[in-house]
């Protein structure tokens, strides 16, 4: 028999580190996105 014990110390850690990972994905993302999204964009040209 396996006997399991999570007290909440755990449970919030667990929690966090969940949070904190899709955070940092969701930032990584964001800058790919952004990296993409430059190579397709139109180059501007400097016309006084």
């Amino acid at each position: 028999m396996h006997l399991a014990y999570l007290d909440a110390g755990s449970g919030s850690l667990i929690v966090q580190a969940v949070v904190g990972g899709v955070a940092g994905a969701a930032v990584a993302a964001k800058l790919y996105w952004r990296r993409l999204a430059d190579r397709f964009r139109r180059q501007r040209t400097d016309r006084h």
